[in-house]
């Protein structure tokens, strides 16, 4: 029954995390599906519709359609409304419908784009995944569709030394950071420090910023949807990255970091992956996507008190600690959160995870969009505003 969730739902799938990661950028956004993917994404995963629109659209896949595969309505549909909005680019994803019967996407993207002119891609999704693998490859497609294919090293070398103070900021998406002041707040600790911000990937900027990431001498991932992108961008210009996001004490350690590989050329996460030093059961406990919450306990843990991640999410295997736990589905997380869990334990997590955790244990409930929707969008936090205000731990660790 692992496979089954009762209590808890599952994370947004990885059709949502291609329309957020893309949301913002001018292009147009196809999801291949009847239309149970849309509906989903527009209802619990995004907020921006309130104040912006965008260019995503469902194809309407019917069933004679899906058993006979008529592309050429799909193709002609994206041809019509790609000549009506003019869109900067055209991306298109997958639904486990088409995925099963093998479309052809690669081909179709090919003859979109010979008909309309406007660079087109295929994005692998197939709605079996979480939000960080389908924004995780929306980001990389993107990235080799306005750079190329990875290659050499040395035209990205020639730049680091020419812009030692530049950045670019990768797996900024709302499904992590739903709070509009995040961006801003994030510029704010790093430009302080004098690094220049060239791209932000995708809240804030538009597609033009982006088409300036090779030129920056760091990368700074703030989730895992963010990882694909930032080894593209190390494969094609020899850019370090740097995972991490600067709150409370992890300011400090995330501006030293950044400073260091922009210098060296090093790659590596801004908290220590070798685990607590401190012996006995957390004392902390945060579940959640990786970077996020391994920052949030190397938080704690440089206030002296012992923590765990359990990292729920896919793609979290390089960006966790040794003692961290990467849990698939409830069952998973109940088994783990009874071996760690003691009656001083604090969880940091989504409220719903309270349906889950041992009876009596403390919680500080941090909605998170990608699992509970929007649902508690009055509590959504911004984790940055603290650190710009100078409340959230000490720059030192």
């Amino acid at each position: 029954m692992r496979q089954a969730y009762r209590i808890l739902p599952v994370y947004s799938g990885d059709v949502s995390g291609v329309c957020s990661a893309l949301y913002e950028l001018g292009g147009m956004v196809v999801m291949h599906d009847p239309s149970g993917c849309n509906s989903t994404y527009n209802t619990h995963d995004e907020t921006r519709w309130y104040d912006r629109d965008s260019l995503i659209f469902l194809s309407g896949l019917c069933e004679p359609d899906a058993v006979m595969g008529n592309d050429s309505k799909l193709i002609n549909d994206v041809v019509r409304a790609s000549g009506k909005f003019s869109p900067r680019f055209i991306a298109l994803c997958n639904s486990p419908i088409p995925y099963l019967t093998g479309t052809d996407f690669a081909g179709i993207c090919r003859v979109i784009e010979s008909r309309t002119g406007i660079p087109t891609f295929y994005i692998p999704t197939n709605g079996m995944h979480d939000y960080i693998s389908g924004a995780g490859l929306a980001f990389a497609k993107l990235a080799e569709k306005l750079f190329g294919e990875a290659g050499g090293s040395e035209t990205g070398d020639n730049e680091r030394a020419a812009k030692r103070r530049s950045l670019n900021i990768l797996g900024m998406t709302p499904l992590d950071y739903a709070v509009e002041s995040c961006v801003s707040s994030l510029r704010e600790i790093l430009e302080k420090e004098g690094w220049e911000i060239t791209s932000v990937w995708a809240m804030g900027d538009s597609l033009t910023e982006l088409e300036k990431a090779g030129g920056s001498s760091v990368n700074l991932v703030v989730s895992a949807s963010g990882m694909r992108t930032a080894e593209y961008l190390r494969a094609k210009f020899g850019t370090p990255w740097v995972a991490g996001a600067p709150l409370g004490s992890m300011r400090g350690r995330v501006l030293r970091k950044l400073a260091k590989a922009a210098e060296s050329g090093v790659c590596g996460t801004a908290y220590e992956t070798d685990g607590s030093d401190l012996q006995g059961k957390p004392q902390i406990i945060v579940i959640g996507e990786p970077v996020l919450s391994c920052s949030i306990a190397q938080d704690y843990e440089d206030r002296g008190l012992r923590t765990c991640v359990i990292a729920a999410t896919e793609e979290s295997e390089n960006l966790i600690r040794s003692a961290d736990k990467i849990c698939r589905g409830e069952e998973e997380v109940e088994e783990t959160m009874e071996q760690i869990c003691s009656e001083n334990t604090l969880v940091i997590a989504d409220p719903l995870y309270r349906y889950v955790i041992p009876d009596g244990t403390a919680m500080d409930p941090v909605p998170h969009l990608a699992f509970s929707g929007r649902i508690y969008r009055s509590s959504f936090r911004d984790p940055f505003i603290n650190t710009c205000e100078g409340k959230g731990g000490s720059d030192e660790p």
